[in-house]
């Protein structure tokens, strides 16, 4: 590396160890990938990267790196506690010091991980800190530097504690070892760095510790300086304008040049002959593409293949009557490439932690995506579609033929998920199992508002220039610019504009926060540690430090456990009914063809039936007409942007009524496209056509598929011609291959995985029968669901109403914490009124069990824990209508509520004290003989808006009651535009065009 640099430049090579990246949040700008092109365009050998705290950025830093030909240095500027990283005090004039540490070698890369990872999870205090105990523990194979002036050493220089700094420095040599540490000098233009560096140089000539020189690296160019400094005031909250605000004091922490960094350390050219020097020595090679799965326990000494088969033989009769040959082929096929592929181990994690689920009453998905197409997820019960009764394909699954880790993802009650992740780290080991970090970036729209408020402009100046960015998902500032000619107009014509455009330009996509991602979960074989660093999330779980591509990429299993609150309606709804009815429903047997269930859909009555909701989603059920389940299917794949414009929605619909005269290009195609009237509507069918007609095999057909998705047209190139060979070969004339495979390529843009369809229509058809069966349970499930959601329960409540369902308000003596069933009613729960917290309906509950029903106010207060239940509950229940089956009025409860309390309140702490004696019964008296004041009741309409303030709804009745009847007799939007005009372009509703 040195020699070949100096054949073409005289200096020697510098490689910056002091470098911030993007993912230092908010206080770093340098991009990564623009961040390695640079160094490379500077002729720098090596670079290293050192984030605050953290090590988010190093997967994708290497993989730049070792791209562009660079050598990457992993490493991390660590937070040093003052005392001990487990100690959570703080001390007036302590501050947490910085220190770089660079892993020299796979060992030091591990070591790195544990103390970076120690430093979140053991040291977090404000930020991620390490202490000198846990450095010497794991100080193998890391080279360390003394830091910058946030530096301890540097530090104690600055108090003019030269003797305290020698000290320290030989204490941090005997920690890393005679070569492994070094004093590291910078020159900022930064008075106090001059007179550290002076000190450091004494110090190294005193016990030969090696100087090093760096430049404390927060963005790429000079001039991005002012992108920096907008970052550090969007990440304190702060205006460029305060003049307290932390700001960096110079415009020189950049990517310097070698020659720049020659001209600053000339007097002392060994610190930075040590940059080379230390970059010689770290040789971190990461290994990606292997498969670090867990070690399922197997018992009886079996092998996991030999269990796996085991299990699936014993689930055969369960799952079918009679075992025909197709059955028997397709799970001995499926069972031999999974085991041939190293996969039989992943299998059985995924069935234990379901069956655990199962088990333990979490309500769990019938599958998602393509798993579906697996006999052997269906025998284990991880999915719950025959993949032979639906034409599902294993090779859309798992291809023999391209070895890539299996994905199942599995949905559960969203409430319940908690439990089968904790199951999961219990089985394999806590330290074994993490969830998955994501990064919040800065969006287009957002970054206008950001960097507005960091530049102190008015709201409306910031508010007029982020609306004009168009709302499309992953629009970007360049292309906004481009499409919009009121923004480009603003940006070129108004200075202000033009700046706070560029500054957003600079930020956007920039990490602007961790946070947990919503499913992923990662399961290790060895201590997590070994191979990922490791922080808490806000909530306490453990995650990774690399998102869910990085984690996935170093051979780690990744998965995704879903909440699906759909899966809770349908759990809920099914307690209920066993609970309310006695009627015991196993949702996995219910008919698949139903009567009510098919009439409802066709009338449109969508509300609450998963993925049917939405009004275009709504008129495609009602134009299709499903008689059961299997015609669902098409709905959840043809509901798409793709399909919706290209005219395959009106084929489809059109061919199932015999409207339309459904041909085949060849004999071939008819019994892979019969079921969708001639239409490529899903994936596999490209991969049926490509086995038929060409005689692909399924695998290679996944690869044709493949390559038509993403449009790789080299590989398209080849894929054409064996197709057409293949095609030949069965007699198969060219111009009909060229026609099919045009046709092929041409749907492989619409097509859509039909295991996942079908597996997410299952679960739309199991909410609709509940729907169409057991309305009042399934509505008070869908409800409780959507408790935290005013608009969703306002549309659910008023759906009730069209059912001819009651909705009663909350009651003291009949609700529950959630929605619940009240005979053939809906009864509002306690949890949704204002004011009424989970310990207050935990004690109005636990009264209500332990001595009956309530019968008055005063009763009421005497009963329940006035410690909880306070006044402020009392009134917020008799302004919802909770105390209305009373038989009184609201207004006089008002009335009397505070004489109400203070008499229960007194008669609570008499009995806690002991001293009710001979006047008790008198008290009772006292309190039971309250009397009502003779009042009018409040108007009706003072009653709903109370219970609209207590609730978010009108439940008693509506304002608009009156006029009910006669709005109903005006057709809906809908309905006005399913009658527009022939010509489709106006359409008359109230009046109005």
């Amino acid at each position: 590396m040195n020699n070949e640099f100096k054949k073409n430049n005289d200096l020697e090579p510098f490689v910056h160890l002091h470098v911030h990246t993007e993912y230092s949040l908010l206080d770093g700008a340098a991009r990564i990938g623009e961040l390695v092109c640079r160094a490379k365009e500077l002729g720098m050998p090596a670079l290293a990267i050192t984030d605050h705290g953290s090590m988010y950025g190093a997967i994708d830093f290497y993989k730049h790196a070792k791209k562009q030909g660079i050598k990457p240095i992993i490493g991390c500027e660590v937070y040093v506690a003052p005392r001990s990283r487990l100690e959570r005090t703080t001390v007036e004039g302590e501050a947490y010091y910085h220190l770089i540490l660079l892993a020299e070698n796979e060992i030091g890369y591990r070591n790195l991980i544990e103390l970076v990872s120690r430093g979140h999870t053991e040291g977090f205090y404000y930020k991620p800190r390490v202490d000198r105990e846990i450095l010497a523990q794991y100080s193998e194979g890391i080279i360390c530097l003394s830091a910058c002036i946030a530096g301890e050493i540097p530090n104690l220089l600055l108090k003019g504690d030269y003797d305290g700094a020698v000290k320290l420095a030989l204490e941090y040599r005997n920690i890393f070892g005679q070569d492994s540490f070094f004093l590291e000098v910078q020159d900022h233009n930064i008075p106090e760095q001059k007179q550290v560096n002076a000190d450091l140089i004494k110090i190294s000539r005193e016990t030969g510790i090696g100087l090093v020189a760096t430049n404390d690296l927060h963005y790429i160019d000079r001039q991005d300086s002012e992108c920096h400094d907008v970052l550090l005031c969007i990440q304190m909250g702060k205006t460029v304008d305060d003049p307290g605000r932390m700001k960096f004091p110079s415009s020189e922490f950049y990517l310097k040049s070698t020659q720049e960094m020659a001209e600053l350390f000339s007097e002392i050219p060994d610190a930075l002959a040590n940059t080379l020097r230390i970059a010689e020595r770290c040789n971190v090679e990461l290994v990606f593409g292997r498969h670090l799965l867990p070690e399922f326990p197997v018992p009886d000494n079996l092998s996991a293949d030999e269990y796996l088969r085991k299990l699936c033989q014993e689930k055969l009769l369960l799952r079918y009557d009679q075992l025909g040959e197709g059955i028997l082929q397709r799970l001995e096929y499926e069972l031999s490439v999974i085991g041939n592929m190293g996969f039989s181990g992943y299998f059985l994690v995924v069935w234990d932690f379901i069956n655990y689920a199962r088990q333990n009453d979490v309500p769990v998905g019938p599958g998602r995506g393509s798993a579906a197409g697996s006999i052997v997820a269906y025998l284990l019960g991880i999915t719950n579609i025959d993949p032979l009764k639906y034409g599902l394909l294993f090779e859309r699954f798992l291809n023999p033929e391209r070895v890539t880790m299996p994905d199942i993802d599995i949905d559960f009650c969203y409430v319940n998920r908690e439990k089968v992740i904790n199951y999961v780290a219990s089985r394999y080991g806590a330290d074994r199992v993490a969830q998955i970090i994501t990064f919040g970036t800065m969006a287009a729209k957002a970054a206008i508002r950001d960097v507005g408020r960091a530049l102190n402009m008015t709201y409306s100046d910031v508010d007029r220039i982020a609306k004009m960015v168009p709302g499309e998902l992953g629009i970007t500032l360049k292309r906004a610019l481009e499409v919009n000619p009121e923004l480009n107009e603003a940006y070129k014509s108004e200075a202000a504009v033009k700046k706070l455009v560029d500054l957003a330009i600079a930020v956007e996509g920039l990490p602007r926060h961790a946070s947990t991602h919503a499913a992923g979960l990662v399961i290790a074989k060895e201590p997590l540690t070994h191979y990922v660093p490791l922080q808490k999330s806000a909530e306490g779980f453990l995650t990774t430090q690399y998102d869910k591509d990085r984690v996935e990429e170093i051979g780690l299993l990744k998965m995704d456990l879903l909440g699906l609150r759909t899966l809770t309606v349908i759990g809920d709804a099914i307690k209920m009914l066993k609970e309310n009815r006695g009627v015991e429903i196993d949702i996995d047997s219910i008919p698949l063809t139903d009567a009510k269930t098919s009439a409802m859909l066709s009338n449109g009555e969508t509300a609450g039936v998963f993925q049917m909701e939405s009004s275009g989603m709504t008129n495609l059920v009602k134009e299709l007409k499903p008689e059961g389940f299997t015609d669902l299917i098409p709905l959840v794949a043809l509901y798409r942007p793709g399909p919706l414009g290209s005219g395959m929605v009106a084929d489809f619909i059109n061919g199932r009524h015999g409207k339309k005269n459904v041909t085949f290009v060849h004999p071939l195609l008819e019994p892979v496209l019969k079921d969708t009237f001639g239409v490529i509507l899903y994936q596999e069918q490209v991969m049926q056509i490509a086995s038929v007609l060409a005689g692909f095999s399924l695998g290679q057909a996944d690869l044709l598929r493949r390559a038509m998705g993403k449009k790789k047209h080299d590989v398209l190139a080849a894929q054409r011609e064996a197709f057409l060979q293949g095609a030949a070969q069965r007699g198969i004339e060219a111009k009909v291959a060229t026609e099919v495979f045009a046709l092929m390529e041409h749907f492989a843009d619409y097509g859509f995985n039909k295991s996942h369809s079908a597996a997410y229509a299952l679960v739309a058809y199991q909410t609709a029968f509940l729907k169409a069966n057991y309305p009042q349970e399934f509505m008070a499930a869908l409800l409780t669901s959507v408790m935290g959601t005013s608009d969703k329960v306002g549309l659910y409540i008023e759906e009730c109403r069209h059912m001819g369902i009651a909705v009663l308000p909350p009651d003291i003596n009949s609700s529950q914490s959630s929605f619940s069933v009240d005979r053939e009613s809906i009864r509002f729960g306690l949890a949704g009124v204002k004011n009424v917290g989970a310990n207050a309906i935990e004690a109005l509950i636990t009264a209500r069990i332990r001595e009956g029903r309530f019968v008055s106010l005063v009763n009421f207060c005497t009963k329940v824990d006035m410690r909880v239940v306070n006044k402020r509950v009392i009134e917020s229940l008799i302004k919802c209508g909770a105390f209305d089956s009373l038989a009184v009025k609201r207004s006089q409860l008002l009335a009397v509520l505070e004489q109400a309390v203070d008499t229960a309140q007194l008669r609570q702490k008499e009995k806690a004290s002991g001293q009710i004696g001979l006047f008790a019964e008198d008290t009772m008296t006292i309190a039971e003989d309250i009397v009502l004041p003779n009042i009018p009741e409040i108007p009706k309409e003072q009653c709903l808006a109370m219970e609209k303030e207590m609730t978010g709804f009108y439940i008693t009745g509506h304002p608009l009651d009156q006029f009910r009847e006669k709005l109903q007799s005006y057709p809906t939007i809908n309905e006005l535009l399913s009658n527009s005009d022939a010509d489709g372009k106006s359409v008359r509703a109230a009046g109005l065009i």
